[in-house]
């Protein structure tokens, strides 16, 4: 089962990134990483931002979620030490929180999943789930379900955007001018990628 795994490595990866034209690893365990963005993405095996972006070894600090969801800071977290490691000794300039369309953990807060480890992480989302029914049904009175999940996903990545500010190396950074916040989302039907503007308040 592993084997695919390895053949990658062995036939993709070392050859580009070590045996290739010049390699980039050497170069990343001599001077050390760079990441020029924070990227915050869902854990779905279908968006790996490496994967959709193309992104070379070294170009980008990474942190997964399912959905992409962000709780409000609490201290001594994974995700709390990873943005103060990327943003105040790495000197990230550019978070990117990267959702994407038909996501699972979405689809488990509108189906109230049971399954007690899901449901105590993704219950943080459930007042973005309900603000993303009433705009929903404010446009639409006969929404089908997959209308309410695309809402659903945009609102629950902006709730989390805000959650990010609660955290103090961004909170901090952002005050400070060192650091922007992007929120994105991959479109997996089509290939596509959404960004958030604030000025029209739409991806």
């Amino acid at each position: 089962m592993t084997q695919s795994l390895i053949n990658g490595f062995n036939k993709r990866f070392r050859q580009k990134a070590y045996d290739g034209h010049n390699p980039v690893m050497p170069g990343l365990v001599e001077y050390g990483q760079k990441p020029d963005y924070f990227i915050l993405a869902c854990a779905d095996s279908r968006s790996d931002p490496a994967t959709i972006f193309d992104a070379a070894p070294g170009s980008f600090f990474g942190f997964k979620s399912i959905g992409a969801i962000v709780r409000p800071y609490q201290t001594g977290t994974a995700l709390a030490a990873s943005l103060q490691y990327a943003i105040n000794y790495l000197n990230v300039k550019k978070l990117v929180l990267l959702g994407h369309t038909n996501c699972g953990a979405i689809k488990a807060i509108h189906d109230k999943t049971d399954d007690p480890e899901i449901a105590s992480f993704v219950d943080v989302a459930q007042d973005a789930y309900e603000r993303a029914k009433t705009i929903i049904s404010d446009k639409n009175a006969d929404y089908t379900e997959e209308d309410l999940l695309r809402v659903a996903e945009e609102q629950i990545l902006l709730q989390s955007m805000q959650n990010l500010k609660t955290y103090p190396s961004v909170a901090n950074a952002l005050a400070e001018s060192r650091l922007e916040i992007e929120t994105w989302i991959f479109e997996m039907s089509h290939g596509n990628i959404l960004k958030y503007d604030p000025f029209f308040d739409a991806f």
